[in-house]
């Protein structure tokens, strides 16, 4: 693909462009959520993967949010990205995780030397190409090992092995592949995904975020260019920035279920429940339980909301202090984030499947009815906490502040 990038870089917007074009990415918001928002109960129900949602994703311009104006995009914050997450997630939680590797490797774009490569994979996501990938294996003895190689063939190299977790890919135009070359090295390495050999298998078994492809790739002879291969880094300062976003990613996703509860849950008693044979109201909507269940559901939400936009600010100050050259007060920026990321996660983790399961208090035996699907925000919400171990999210949390201990904080990992 031709470098496009030179021609939409060399058009840098004014000042008062910049806010115009971000403010109106930002008010198209609402529109797409809603347009999402149909019928996503019952594409849940058949298992029908939300392909047009990703189309008007890409058409509006929102994969292109978190490039800077300096560079052609529209200059959104991080907080103005998780803001979006959270909307999209109110509408199918689905489309808000599987966006997750595309902005990992948006930042990562963003916060990196400015090489002739970057400018290239810029116009991509400037033109609207979406990112996606999968670096996880099944079958092997610890999370993180790699079996998949590359090998050179000639001039170029051969990508063999199977994935996992490649969510969002089958939505993605390129994706990200991790292996070990011939030294035994780790590298990455970045595809188009149309390419002969990639196989997206769309076999996810998980019980909720049935929609995201969360499942295999299967490289089989895949040919690899030199310039698409890559040496992995999860701590580097960029690494670590970009795996605290990445736990962030999926708390917004996990936010924006609550809302889909809390909105359906309102729908459902305003339309459809009744009240209890022992109520002394007449209807579910005046009864004070009913009301007291919601309005906890409510609270829950608005309370999970402002923990992730907590989490969102204290990554955008660390993002600005990338480029500032004070190595110590960045540093001390990425403990910071890290540390509010992951006090959000332990938190909002019990509000959010508090909140999914008291939907289920608002009425009786209609309120499980499978054309409702309700169960799917509880399914989605403990399917996202999966992810991260909270447990040992928990213990680094109180080890560092019982004994100042950074060392899972400077990881770049999932701790």
């Amino acid at each position: 693909m031709p470098n496009t990038a030179p021609s939409v870089l060399s058009a840098t917007p004014t000042p008062a462009e910049e806010g115009d074009n971000l403010s109106t990415l930002l008010e198209k918001i609402p529109a797409l959520a809603a347009e999402i928002s149909t019928d996503a109960a019952k594409r849940d129900l058949e298992r029908e993967l939300p392909f047009e949602a990703f189309r008007l994703f890409k058409e509006a311009g929102f994969g292109a949010l978190r490039i800077p104006a300096a560079l052609g995009g529209p200059g959104g914050s991080i907080a103005d990205y998780i803001e979006m997450i959270m909307a999209i997630g109110a509408a199918d939680s689905n489309v808000a995780h599987a966006l997750r590797s595309h902005f990992n490797f948006t930042e990562t774009l963003i916060l990196t030397p400015n090489t002739a490569i970057d400018r290239t994979q810029l116009g991509r996501v400037l033109s609207g190409k979406l990112f996606g990938g999968a670096h996880t294996e099944q079958g092997t003895k610890r999370p993180g090992e790699v079996t998949t190689r590359l090998t050179r063939s000639g001039d170029d190299y051969r990508l063999n092995g199977r994935k996992w977790y490649a969510t969002g890919t089958a939505f993605s135009d390129f994706a990200s592949f991790s292996a070990k070359d011939e030294d035994g090295e780790f590298v990455s390495v970045l595809l188009p995904v149309g390419r002969p050999g990639i196989s997206i298998l769309d076999d996810w078994d998980g019980m909720g975020q049935r929609l995201t492809a969360s499942g295999g790739v299967l490289l089989e002879n895949v040919e690899v260019l030199p310039h698409e291969i890559s040496t992995r880094g999860l701590n580097t300062l960029v690494g670590r920035h970009t795996s605290t976003l990445r736990q962030l990613h999926l708390a917004a996703s996990m936010a924006g279920a609550v809302r889909g509860a809390l909105t359906e849950g309102t729908d459902y008693v305003r339309r459809q429940a009744r009240s209890a044979a022992h109520s002394a109201a007449e209807t579910a909507n005046a009864d004070p339980f009913v009301q007291k269940i919601l309005g906890e559901i409510a609270a829950g939400s608005f309370a999970v909301d402002t923990l992730i936009r907590e989490s969102a600010r204290a990554l955008d100050r660390t993002a600005e202090l990338f480029g500032a050259g004070d190595p110590q007060k960045l540093e001390a920026a990425l403990i910071e984030s890290a540390l509010t990321t992951a006090r959000t996660q332990i938190v909002a983790s019990q509000i959010a499947l508090a909140a999914a399961t008291n939907i289920f208090e608002l009425g009786g035996g209609s309120a499980t009815s499978r054309h409702l699907n309700l169960d799917r925000h509880w399914r989605n919400i403990r399917t996202v906490l999966n992810h991260n171990p909270l447990l040992h999210k928990a213990r680094v949390v109180g080890d560092f502040y019982i004994n100042g201990t950074t060392t899972h904080l400077e990881e770049g990992k999932v701790f």
